[in-house]
């Protein structure tokens, strides 16, 4: 068991980045809080502290149960931390309004001919 690990190794070691340097990203970016506030990517982690993670359109919100500073598998990656019930519910709200969101839409049947190759080119010609 690691006594002191930096945020952005822990990140990475959980496995919510895929390199180092991504989670040093979004640490610098402001895209994780640390106990409700900014830090930076050297900043040290421990067992109980409280991370808001944005990771593209997903928000994490994780309590700290363990530290490592190396990265494992998958499953013990789980083992780390645990996602808050209510991050758990965000999350699976935006998903489903995300999912509505995106109407299915008509996709064409193949390659256009030559009749719909001319009106395209002709529609596009028009600015």
């Amino acid at each position: 068991m690691e006594e002191k690990v930096r945020v952005d190794k822990w990140l990475w070691a959980a496995r919510f980045f895929k390199t180092r340097s991504l989670a040093s990203k979004a640490v610098n970016g402001g895209h994780v809080h640390l106990n409700g506030g900014r830090i930076k990517p050297s900043r040290i982690v421990q067992v109980g502290d409280r991370l808001q993670i944005i990771r593209g359109v997903e928000e994490f919100t994780v309590d700290i149960l363990s530290l490592a500073s190396r990265r494992g598998p998958a499953t013990v990656a789980r083992t780390l931390y645990e996602e808050t019930t209510d991050s758990i519910d965000r999350r699976e709200a935006a998903r489903e309004q995300r999912r509505l969101v995106r109407a299915p839409a008509s996709r064409p049947q193949g390659r256009p001919d030559k009749r719909e190759r001319r009106k395209i080119r002709e529609f596009l010609r028009k600015d």
